[in-house]
């Protein structure tokens, strides 16, 4: 009469695969710390990586990095539009309150304009070099503004 226990067990088949050595060397050294057979391990990694479990999370990896991504993006267009917002403000509030100039102090104020563009580039040049954004500056300068008593007046 056949033993019942073996009665249950179904036969496993038996499969050559070809290893890359980094590969091997990982299996082996995760089949000595678990004290667990190499083909056991091998035949779980297998089982994982075809389950329709794994695709799941895979899916779940994806969906969470272009959630990430969205909100990045999200931020940017806020950005760019508050700066495309300041700027036109800034442009209409100059355009209205200077005033045309007379020719011969016109073109003194071109070439006075060519060396105050050339301190904005360098200027500008410096400041994206250091990394400091106008919004993290706006915010310390607010967080350092509520952190005035109120009777103290603020610039």
């Amino acid at each position: 009469m056949p033993d019942p226990k073996s009665a249950r067990r179904v036969r496993k088949a038996q499969i050559s695969v070809y290893l890359d050595p980094a590969v091997m060397k990982s299996l082996a050294d995760y089949s000595a710390r678990r004290e667990q057979p190499q083909s056991m391990i091998a035949e779980a990694a297998v089982a994982s990586f075809l389950s329709p479990d794994a695709d799941e999370r895979r899916e779940a990896v994806v969906i969470k990095r272009l959630d990430q991504i969205d909100r990045r993006m999200t931020r940017l267009e806020r950005d760019i539009g508050i700066a495309v917002e300041s700027l036109a403000v800034f442009i209409k509030f100059w355009l209205a309150t200077t005033p045309a100039l007379p020719e011969p102090a016109a073109q003194a104020a071109r070439a006075k304009a060519g060396e105050r563009y050339d301190q904005f580039v360098t200027a500008l040049g410096r400041r994206l070099a250091k990394g400091l954004k106008l919004r993290q500056e706006i915010s310390e300068d607010l967080s350092d503004r509520e952190g005035l008593d109120h009777d103290e007046k603020v610039p």
